[in-house]
């Protein structure tokens, strides 16, 4: 499995953690915030404003810059909303933080199908997918629920900053296709992918 495929699950986990934890937690936000359980549920609606917002503009901006960078941009969005998330002292702050992160959510996992898809084998692209989504599953499944709020907020800005480094140093590419050139021999089969 190429090691970007994994940082695109990595990817996937840390925003459908974003996406998901906070509705185990309106009730401590609340409390820490001064408002309302019914006032807190705002972050779940804010976020999801912003991914219906986000998805199509950011998507619209991808298409004039690379893919690799684009994918750099997104989590630079994803990592600014979760700090925000994390020091936020109002209600106000912490709903502008979940709004941020949300912008690159629907984007990402947009481009990063493509982008994995293009990181393996024609016959391995629909299983190069599920990858991807698997870090999304985990995160419906395990989630960050148990920890306080602003932990949340900062392990996941300081998971994204991994993966945001892991991505910049990863080639991004579709596997070669070898020709007669690579091996000084016949032709390869059709769709030989360099190992």
């Amino acid at each position: 499995m190429p090691l970007a495929l994994l940082a695109l699950a990595i990817g996937a986990f840390g925003i459908g953690t974003t996406e998901f934890v906070i509705m185990g937690l309106l009730p401590q936000v609340g409390a820490d915030l001064g408002v309302s359980v019914p006032t807190a549920g705002f972050l779940v609606t804010g976020y999801a404003l912003g991914v219906m917002i986000g998805a199509p503009i950011m998507t619209v901006l991808g298409t004039r810059i690379s893919r690799k960078n684009m994918l750099m941009l997104l989590m630079g969005l994803f990592i600014l909303g979760n700090l925000i998330s994390a020091v936020a002292p109002l209600f106000a702050v912490m709903l502008i933080g979940r709004v941020v992160a949300s912008l690159a959510h629907g984007a990402f996992f947009g481009i990063g199908s493509v982008v994995a898809a293009e990181l393996v084998a024609p016959e391995k692209k629909a299983g190069a997918i599920s990858m991807m989504f698997t870090g999304l599953t985990v995160a419906n499944v395990v989630g960050l629920g148990y920890a306080a709020p602003n932990a949340v907020g900062a392990v996941l800005a300081a998971a994204a900053l991994v993966l945001a480094v892991l991505s910049h140093r990863l080639e991004l590419r579709r596997p070669r296709t070898t020709t007669a050139a690579d091996h000084g021999a016949a032709p390869a089969a059709a769709g030989a992918v360099r190992s």
